[in-house]
């Protein structure tokens, strides 16, 4: 049974389940609760409604009533939430939910825009449709087509870097479908991302519009997601063990980002200097909070700040990990050189 990050999970007891991760291990695909059935709920699918729940909701929901989709993993040493094999009704797609949207169009205004994004990375960027999909409420179809955003999906991290070059020339034409994002939202998201002060909002602006991966559709937000291929995938569930070492500092050249928007966001570093934490020898720098993906590029110094982590499998190494709480207070990858 395989699934990857951006598919979702149809569970035997009608719940909704997002993918996290790319390995699994053999009795449940690790995942995260999304949708409930809830009679007061706000979205509705085949006559019945549901909610959508935050991460505490998702916790308590799973005590109080399914507490067997939550385990002790030793892999990571915490509790997990994770659908166990034999409750897997449907391992939804959204290669094949897109694929479902283009071949039957629908008076949906939402869906329409999302085969205006799915042409304009087919027709301009020269992305095979295979390579291309749709997630987030969309894809089990539980949307609001006057508030959802589209969660649009891109496999393969060469493709999905051509997807955001492609979005990088067309933002600023006028006569383009898909445009860059207005003030007004960049300050929301700002007040909403950062809970410390380790970036200004002009800093934060700074980088996120370069980015390259968040636009406007017709009035509607979208986001240029990254997905691996299955064979860019790599790797079993468990060959891999960590052990938290503390806290580290330390300032880098970023000598490869192309995984920079994956899930975690990954940055294999060099040169690096050590300016707070144990003298070990760090590869790279993984970030689990979308804050910090995307947020330096090859060749870049970065100054970085996070969980010390010891890899032990296949080969041991370190890491810095950004993004170990919700809120990835003191935590953060910036440019050393930023004048802004």
């Amino acid at each position: 049974m395989r699934a990857r990050v951006r598919d979702f999970i149809h569970t035997q007891d009608d719940l909704f389940f997002a993918t996290t991760t790319y390995l699994h291990p053999k009795d449940r695909i690790l995942s995260f609760l999304r949708y409930i059935p809830d009679p007061d709920g706000d979205r509705s699918l085949n006559g019945s409604r549901y909610s959508k729940v935050d991460s505490k909701q998702a916790y308590d929901f799973l005590n109080d009533s399914f507490p067997e989709y939550l385990f002790d993993c030793e892999v990571t040493g915490v509790e997990m939430m994770g659908v166990p094999a034999g409750k897997v009704k449907e391992i939804l797609s959204p290669v094949e939910r897109l694929k479902e949207i283009m071949n039957h169009p629908s008076p949906d205004e939402l869906l329409l825009k999302v085969i205006k994004v799915a042409n304009v990375f087919q027709e301009e960027a020269g992305i095979d449709q295979k390579h291309l999909g749709i997630s987030g409420s969309v894809l089990p179809g539980l949307y609001d087509p006057q508030v959802s955003d589209i969660d649009f999906v891109v496999y393969g991290l060469k493709n999905h870097k051509k997807a955001m070059e492609t979005f990088e020339y067309m933002k600023n034409d006028v006569n383009s479908d898909l445009k860059r994002i207005a003030d007004d939202y960049w300050a929301k998201l700002y007040e909403k991302r950062i809970k410390d002060s380790t970036l200004s909002y002009d800093e934060f602006r700074w980088y996120e519009e370069r980015k390259n991966n968040r636009g406007v559709v017709d009035g509607t937000l979208f986001d240029i997601l990254a997905t691996k291929e299955w064979d860019e995938i790599q790797g079993t569930f468990g060959e891999d063990t960590y052990e938290p070492c503390g806290t580290v500092k330390i300032e880098a050249t970023v000598s490869d980002a192309l995984a920079a928007f994956d899930n975690p966001a990954v940055y294999q570093v060099e040169d690096v200097n050590i300016l707070e934490g144990p003298k070990v020898p760090i590869n790279e720098v993984a970030s689990y909070t979308h804050t910090y993906s995307g947020q330096a590029r090859d060749g870049e110094i970065i100054t970085a700040r996070g969980k010390l982590e010891k890899v032990m499998g296949r080969t041991t190494y370190y890491r810095l990990i950004v993004g170990t709480t919700r809120e990835s207070l003191g935590e953060y990858i910036k440019l050393k050189y930023l004048n802004v």
